[in-house]
């Protein structure tokens, strides 16, 4: 799948078949995942694939009522070796890049999953406590994410999305293009801030014009009454 296809496609999937994930595509994920950037390479990020349907509906029970979990054939565990980031960058890698280490692991797993004809979600609410006790999880290791995987049983419609001028500055905050979507060569997007532009104008109009058809058929038909009784 084209990346750019395949970012613009991507969904959070919460309905999966009763279909098993082939292994050879989830160690095309993981690998994905094994090649996201991390901050001097450390490659902080650590993944526990959970099979076992016993533990998966064990975490669905510890995931805020999120309980729809438990119907994915697999969920991936995604965690931080924060000592290791700690270690290099002080408390700023402990708080900030074993975070973002992860995250970038996160999203490659998302987009892996997707173009390999899965679905999956990324899960942030969850009992912190109780997956490190019972999945072994070491002290200095912590969890960022639970990923289910599997076969999607639903087709989401597109979300909207805000737009890029809503969002994108340049040269300093708040610094935006008034035409950014000219620019970008979206004329369908600029097109439709000028209808929206327009709207009232356009109401008016109309009005107006409704107005002056039932003023111009009212006096016809009288003009017709007189004719008749003439």
């Amino acid at each position: 799948m084209e990346a750019f296809n395949c970012i613009k496609t991507r969904r959070s999937i919460r309905k999966y078949l009763q279909k098993a994930v082939e292994f050879d595509k989830v160690c095309l994920i993981l690998d994905a995942a094994a090649k996201a950037p991390s901050s001097g390479n450390l490659q902080d990020y650590r993944f526990i694939v959970i099979t076992d349907k016993n533990k998966i509906r064990l975490i669905a029970d510890h995931c805020s009522e999120q309980y729809w979990i438990s119907e994915a054939p697999l969920l991936i565990i995604v965690c931080s070796d924060i000592e290791r980031t700690e270690s290099y960058y002080g408390l700023r890698g402990q708080r900030l890049y074993s975070i973002q280490n992860a995250a970038a692991a996160i999203q490659n797993i998302l987009l892996s999953a997707h173009a390999l004809g899965l679905g999956a979600c990324w899960i942030g609410s969850f009992d912190e406590g109780f997956l490190s006790s019972e999945f072994g999880i070491p002290e200095k290791v912590r969890p960022q994410a639970i990923i289910p995987i599997g076969y999607s049983a639903e087709n989401p419609e597109e979300k909207d999305k805000c737009q890029l001028n809503s969002i994108v500055y340049f040269n300093a905050y708040g610094n935006k293009i008034k035409n950014l979507n000219a620019l970008l060569h979206e004329y369908n997007k600029e097109i439709e801030r000028y209808i929206k532009q327009a709207d009232p104008v356009v109401d008016n109009t109309i009005d107006k014009i409704k107005h002056k058809t039932k003023h111009f058929i009212k006096k016809a038909k009288e003009s017709m009454n007189r004719k008749k009784s003439q």
